[in-house]
Order: structure tokens, then sequence, then C-alpha cells
């Protein structure tokens, strides 16, 4: 199908980028790396009178080091995302997802912060940066505000940036030496997930210090399993004291029935793959 007809703008600055979404109004829409968005408007799903792509803003790209966290502009891609050694060595749990998602084309267009902005709940960066707790950097015409990951994701698709505002970057605090997996149950290859849990663990002589939970496509945002958290620290990383951590992973969630599963089985999906997770980010 062919998009309706709509006008295009490419700014090269994030100021721009406000303005035209500004004047534009609640009919404007994003273009990142294109991903969702496109597919969305060929099927005429989202019908806008403007597009403003941030294509030529140079300065949304790229990963630095910022003292005790890590800064990732949101134009940056999945594939560059997933190289990065400052990412491999102070967040880990992202490049372990990464690895995950969708096929390699699209991890060379798609882009970190359009997916996050997205909120798909199925999305494969929206547990990682929950349970990382990440936060989120969004300008718009009264200058620029930080959003915490617990506040970012408010609903289905549906996110704090609002209309008139851009996602510009997303700092990532370090856990540095911390092990970290993402496990993914699909049907089959490159499918978003029917359920996937992020984990970070820091183990100390054997027994697990701390660690951080997230749970993807398990209500109408990213979770975190607050009660495995606590439940496993003070654990050895055993198969048995994980798994009996793990049997809270689905309290309190809401996940969906569908055609790949329901409510039910999902829920189990999420205490065995929880275990998977946690116990091989523990190196067990």
């Amino acid at each position: 199908m062919i998009p309706a007809q709509f006008d295009y703008v490419a700014p090269s600055t994030v100021e721009e980028a406000v303005n035209a979404l500004v004047e534009a109004g609640e009919d404007a829409k994003v273009l990142a790396g294109g991903q969702s968005l496109l597919p969305v408007l060929r099927m005429r799903l989202n019908v806008p009178s403007v597009v403003v792509d941030l294509c030529r803003i140079e300065s949304l790209r790229g990963v630095r080091d910022d003292g005790d966290a890590l800064v990732i502009g949101a134009m940056t891609t999945h594939s560059d995302v997933f190289h990065d050694p400052l990412v491999r060595e102070h967040a880990t749990l992202l490049t372990k997802a990464v690895e995950q998602l969708a096929d390699p084309q699209v991890r060379h267009r798609g882009t970190f912060g359009g997916a996050l902005a997205h909120a798909d709940p199925a999305g494969d960066l929206g547990a990682p940066a929950l349970a990382l707790g990440a936060s989120f950097v969004i300008a718009g015409s009264g200058g620029t505000r930080t959003v915490e990951a617990d506040d970012f994701f408010e609903d289905l698709f549906t996110t704090a940036v609002q209309d008139g505002e851009i996602l510009t970057e997303v700092r990532i605090p370090k856990y540095t030496g911390w092990g970290a997996h993402y496990e993914k149950f699909v049907r089959v290859a490159h499918q978003w997930p029917i359920v996937a849990v992020a984990a970070a663990v820091r183990v100390d002589g054997g027994t697990i210090a701390e660690a951080r939970v997230g749970l993807t496509n398990m209500g109408s945002t990213p979770l975190r399993a607050r009660a495995v958290e606590s439940a496993l620290v003070g654990q050895s990383a055993t198969d048995e004291a994980v798994r009996g951590a793990a049997a809270s992973a689905a309290e309190g969630t809401n996940p969906p029935s569908d055609l790949n599963g329901d409510a039910d089985f999902r829920r189990h999906l999420a205490t065995v793959l929880t275990r998977r997770a946690v116990l091989a980010a523990a190196g067990a």
C-alpha cells in the first residue's frame, strides 16, 4: 500500500527539529530509523501531515562516557550499540539484548532511541533499559528535561515524550563487572519475543549481591520483576536458589493472550526464562 501524502522535513539540529514539530502540531511524526514508522505509514494506520526526519542531526549519534554513566544518542543504530566497547564493558545487558534484536538489516537501520520511543511492549530494548535504571533526555521548546525509566513507559506505545518533543539521548548507569543475559523465547527466528527476560547480577564470592530483572511482553509496558530481585539478594548462584526466587517473576504482571500463547502460558514462561537468564548472568 502507498502512504498518504505528507510534507517532509529533514532538520540538521535538535532545535530545528523541535521547531518543525511545534509548527506542525499533533499531526506530525518523527522519523528515526523508520523500522516501525514506515510500515505503519504504508498501511495508513497513521496519516501524519508532516514527517520530521532526524537522520541529519549528527549530535544525536554515538556513545560517550560521562563518568558514572554512558550516554547513548537516540539516533545511534542498534548495530553501533552492539559493537561499542563502552557498552560491552559497562552495560553488557544492552549488548546481549541488541544481539537478539530482529535481523542484521534492521539492526543496521533501526535506532536505539527510536525503538525505545516507539514503546512496543514486545520490543527487546525496553526491559533492559528499565532494569538498568536508564534515564531519558527529552528536548522541547522549553529546553530539555530528564525522565527516569520508571516514569518513561506510560502505556501501550505511549511514553513521556509529548507532542513537540523528541528523545535526544539515553543515560545508562555503569554496571561494570556485572554479569548479564537476555533470555528470549520465540517460535521462529527474528520474531518479536513471546516473552523475554533481561537480567543483570553482581556476584560476590558465589553469592548474588545485587540483581536487576526486566520483563518483556508481560504487560502494556516493560516491567521490573522487583520481587525476584529482592529474593535473589543473598542467595547462592545455584539452580535451586534461583529457581525459588524466579517463581515470583509473574507477580503483578498482566500479559496478553494471542495466537502465540495465552496469559497463563506467558506467566509460566516468565518463571522459566527468569531462572535461565539469572543463572546465565551469574555464570552458573
